[in-house]
């Protein structure tokens, strides 16, 4: 998808509704009844699929918490997953 590059325009209707193209659809894999976000950036918009978005924003956010809760390598998170589930069911 990010190597994807074309341009394409669509008609803005009277209630400000526009029809998102096909292949623009195709290339942000969205699907009837997905939702898109705006991000306006100056006179720049992007559209994104909302659920990629969320995801993008949520590992902003997320970002050096692993480091903070000494989770350096898949080898610990997968040590921290199997004593969660240890201490899951002692309860």
């Amino acid at each position: 998808m990010a190597d994807t590059v074309f341009v394409n325009d669509a008609k803005v209707m009277s209630k400000g509704q526009v029809t998102i193209p096909k292949n623009v659809r195709t290339a942000l894999g969205i699907e009837t009844g997905d939702r898109v976000t705006f991000v306006v950036d100056g006179s720049n918009v992007r559209v994104m699929n909302s659920a990629v978005y969320a995801l993008m924003r949520l590992q902003e956010q997320m970002k050096g918490e692993s480091e903070k809760a000494g989770l350096m390598s898949e080898d610990d998170v997968a040590e921290w997953i199997t004593a969660s589930r240890r201490e899951e069911d002692t309860q």
